[in-house]
């Protein structure tokens, strides 16, 4: 099977291409002004959310004020996120592609078997149906060969000088 390798090898090209991809991506976010402000927004949402996360985990308290990043920082932090984000759905669309299609040919297999089944099946009630002429035949051949039979002893018995 060719394809497989081509298709895994694919997978693999496309998981290559997207990291550059991503940084670009990256970039880009830096540089325009409403985009910069949305994902300072979502860098200083996510350092609150993993903070508190982190805090509950070590047994910290949770009530006290969290600093916010500042700009640059936050800006880094949210082109990162962007850009493993990026990565993570490219590989995430081509383990769900992957997974679509091994289902797919595992639905082919499995249509074949039963094909072969039926196939068999359809065999088995010819065979059936043939050895059943085939017994009819035979019981019609025995019971002429007893008619054959019988008038021979008759014949025999009347030679003899039976009645």
């Amino acid at each position: 099977m060719v394809a497989i390798p081509v298709v895994k090898l694919g997978s693999l090209v496309l998981k290559t291409l997207s990291k550059p991809i991503a940084s670009r991506l990256k970039q880009q976010a830096g540089i325009h002004p409403k985009f910069r402000n949305f994902i300072i927004n979502i860098a200083q949402t996510n350092h609150r959310f993993t903070t508190t996360m982190q805090r509950r985990l070590y047994g910290h308290a949770t009530d006290v004020e969290i600093r916010p990043l500042n700009e640059e920082k936050a800006v880094q932090a949210a082109v990162d996120l962007l850009g493993e984000l990026f990565v993570f759905s490219v590989a995430g669309a081509a383990v769900i592609f992957e997974v679509q299609r091994s289902a797919r040919s595992e639905g082919r297999k499995e249509e074949l078997r039963k094909q072969e089944l039926e196939a068999i099946k359809q065999r088995s009630e010819d065979l059936a149906r043939e050895v059943d002429l085939l017994k009819n035949k035979l019981d019609e051949l025995e019971h002429h060969a007893k008619g054959r039979v019988s008038q021979i002893s008759r014949l025999a018995f009347v030679r003899k000088g039976g009645v």
